[in-house]
Parts: structure tokens; C-alpha cells; sequence
């Protein structure tokens, strides 16, 4: 299930999108864009897959997702065969990096506005009272223009930036091959990315990070809320997906490349973080 780049058209006289994606169904395939989007499901329900990331949707759900991120959501059999009354119901929003210049991002005040959106490289599920919030801000800002639209997506950013209540979807660098804002971590994340396909030391990493070992292992959870150990393994968790959604790599064969040695733990730790076993994905992304 290869991801199709999907554009939509800009009016002149605006930065961003905003717009009403309403019908019988959710139409857009699995596909990817340049720009950030937010989705907010006003109504329906459904599956929706972001990266390697499978969930479901119901009103209300809100998701960030950063440039060239494949996802796809998919309404449940009722709306796709017509058997509701009400229509599917969402509301978009589409920012491209520098839309309103590339010096934006350079600015002080914008510095944990651009944390948040280099972690929507993996998607981010908005929940909480923040949700709520931004549902209201979004359905209003379909009636806006002018100084107003762009204040309503500065309040939006202003509310994600002290967010606490969100989870990320996909797993980590399942996008690495894109481009990203910025990543403070850079040197630590190129070091795993080059060398996860293989067995990776605690020393090896920390001396890349110039760090003792136990100091690394400490600020490694502090940083990522996780371990060295889980981070790698959800690292080549995602590679996999990817090479089984665009590659069509057989289970065993992506297992190995992706650095698991043993088939039997590798099926143990995929069930863990994926709720589901390899072949039950496989199929899922075959389907769509």
C-alpha cells in the first residue's frame, strides 16, 4: 500500500487551509502532503492509520501531523455503505512550514511551538479539555478571515505548546527519512538510525552522546520517556511497517532487516506496542 501525494489548491488571499470535508464518507486514500495538518472528526466513526500507528476514531478525536506523513481515515462500513442518516463530518486545517515566512521559526517566543511540531512528525493525538478547546477554535475559523483566521491558529499553536494530555502515534523516525524542523537530539537519533539493524551497545550511544553511561541512560528517559532499549526496538518496529506497507517485504525477511534476531521475540514486542501480531498488520495495510 504504497502513500500517494496528495496537494490541495491555495487561495490567494490566504496563508493556510481551512476547510469542511463533508459526505457520506472521509474520500482521501492513504497519502501524504508537504504541508502540517490538523483533522478534527466532528463526526463519524472509524479506523484511522497515521504512519505505523492503527487506531480508531469517533467525534471529537483531533490529530497533528507533521509534513509527509502518511495517514488515511477510514469511516466504518455504516457510512461507507450508506447506512446513516448524518454525514461524515470533519474539519482540516493545512500550514505549511513557513507560511507566514521562513524567518518564523527563528523567533524566541517560538521555540516550544517548534518542540511540538518536530514531535508531529510521528503524529499527535490531542486530548483533555485542549481538545475541546481547539474544536470550538477550528469550526469558528471556518467562518473567518483576515487578522481573525490567523490569530485563531496562533491561539491553536499557543494551546498545543502547554499541552499535557496527548499521545504520538507512530513510532519513532517511522518519517526519518523526511525532512524535519529541528531535533535537539540529532546526534543521538543519526547514530541509532545508522546502526539499528544491528546490535546496539549502551556504551557505543553514550559515547557518541559524550555522556557516561549511566548519566546517558538517565537522560535518555528523561528526554524520550522511555529507554535506550524500548526506543530502539519501536525504532525497528517502524521500519518494518514501512517495509511491509510500500515494500512488500515478506514478515520474516523485514523482521531480520529491521535488526530482530530472534522471530519469536519479535513477535512478542510487535503484539506489545501494536495491540495486534505482524500478519494481522500485514493485512490491515493490504486491505488499504
Amino acid at each position: 500500500m504504497k502513500a500517494i501525494e496528495y496537494r490541495l489548491p491555495k487561495e490567494f488571499d490566504k496563508s493556510f487551509i481551512v476547510f469542511n470535508e463533508k459526505g457520506t464518507h472521509f474520500p482521501c486514500p492513504w497519502h501524504y502532503h508537504p504541508e502540517f495538518e490538523f483533522v478534527l472528526v466532528n463526526r463519524s466513526t472509524g479506523k484511522r492509520m497515521v504512519g505505523d500507528h492503527i487506531g480508531y476514531f469517533g467525534e471529537g478525536d483531533l490529530v497533528l501531523m507533521g509534513p509527509e506523513l502518511p495517514h488515511v481515515w477510514v469511516n466504518d462500513n455504516s457510512y461507507l455503505e450508506k447506512k446513516r442518516m448524518e454525514a461524515a463530518d470533519a474539519t482540516v486545517i493545512h500550514f505549511s512550514p513557513d507560511f507566514i515566512g521562513q524567518d518564523i521559526f527563528n523567533i524566541p517566543e517560538f521555540s516550544s511551538l517548534i518542540e511540538i511540531l518536530t514531535l508531529s512528525s510521528r503524529g499527535i493525538h490531542i486530548k483533555g479539555k485542549e481538545s475541546t478547546t481547539i474544536a470550538d477554535i477550528m469550526n469558528n475559523m471556518l467562518f473567518e478571515s483576515g487578522l481573525k483566521r490567523l490569530a485563531s491558529i496562533f491561539e491553536i499553536f499557543d494551546i498545543i505548546c502547554s499541552m499535557k494530555d496527548y499521545d504520538l502515534l507512530a513510532s519513532p523516525n517511522f518519517n526519518s527519512n523526511k525532512n524535519s524542523i529541528t531535533s535537539r537530539h540529532s546526534k543521538i537519533n543519526d547514530f541509532i538510525l545508522r546502526n539499528y539493524h544491528k546490535p546496539i551497545t549502551l556504551k557505543e550511544v553514550a559515547d557518541e552522546a559524550n555522556m557516561a553511561t549511566t548519566t546517558f541512560c538517565n537522560f535518555f528517559k528523561e528526554q524520550y520517556r522511555m529507554t535506550f532499549v524500548e526506543y530502539v526496538t519501536q525504532i525497528r518496529i517502524g521500519h518494518f511497517c514501512k517495509l511491509i506497507s510500500e515494500d512488500d517485504k515478506s514478515i520474516l525477511e523485514a523482521a531480520y532487516t529491521c535488526g530482530f534476531n530472534s522471530i519469536a521475540n519479535f513477535n512478542r514486542q510487535f503484539k506489545k506496542i501494536k495491540g495486534m501480531s505482524p500478519s494481522e498488520f500485514k493485512r490491515t495495510v493490504d486491505i488499504n
